[in-house]
């Protein structure tokens, strides 16, 4: 139980759910890169560059075959969500979880992953879905105001399970509340000690997503 505790210090009570609201009001809009080359437009001499989204990730034209995004079960929920397997699906699956566990039970049509990037517009975050290191929750939820306060500590602490390589869409200038995003590149070696963490904890009795928090009890 002090682990809990001690991972989980946001969650604590009233004065918590101000202090959430003052960080979302205070965190400064993302800007968003355009993906960073699109096939063909090469320069003579260079080799051609696969296009990426605007988090720097490879983008995907598929899923499920020839590629690194796969369709893949979120544990103990019934949902699936097509995502990159490896390190982002280990943290992109957390947050599912614990939203579903923890804030609002996800209907199936309420949650969708990898998208082709024609269907997106490139110049925003919402481009992170073409490279499957995105994902949607209750994707006709983009306006801001979309959850009670408490549900938001809960958010926010889930955001804090991932220690700064997960952004949520609702703190960008242009908010949309249903969009999760990995907001570290590839290279970036936090990606890969968050998912060892939160797969460690998924081995751990006691430890991860289900372990619910009732943040009135603190």
């Amino acid at each position: 139980m002090q682990k809990q505790m001690t991972r989980r210090t946001l969650v604590k009570g009233a004065a918590v759910i101000g202090a959430a609201s003052a960080v979302g009001s205070m965190v400064p809009g993302v800007a968003s890169a355009v993906p960073r080359r699109k096939p063909g437009n090469v320069p003579p001499g260079e080799l051609e560059k696969l296009p990426t989204s605007a988090n720097g990730w490879t983008v995907e034209k598929e899923t499920n075959h020839v590629s690194t995004v796969w369709t893949r079960p979120v544990a103990g929920t019934g949902l699936e969500v097509d995502v990159r397997i490896g390190d982002v699906e280990a943290i992109l699956v957390h947050v599912i979880r614990r939203f579903h566990y923890e804030i609002e039970e996800i209907p199936r049509v309420d949650l969708t992953g990898w998208r082709a990037l024609g269907t997106l517009r490139e110049d925003g975050p919402e481009s992170n879905l073409a490279s499957g290191t995105a994902v949607r929750i209750r994707p006709g939820a983009g306006a801001k105001g979309g959850f009670f306060p408490l549900q938001e500590v809960v958010l926010r602490d889930i955001l804090a399970d991932c220690e700064g390589v997960v952004r949520w869409a609702g703190d960008d200038t242009e908010v949309d509340e249903s969009l999760f995003y990995i907001c570290a590149g590839p290279d970036d070696e936090r990606v890969t000690e968050v998912a060892d963490k939160l797969r460690g904890w998924d081995a751990t009795p006691g430890e991860g997503a289900g372990v619910s928090v009732d943040v009135r009890s603190h």
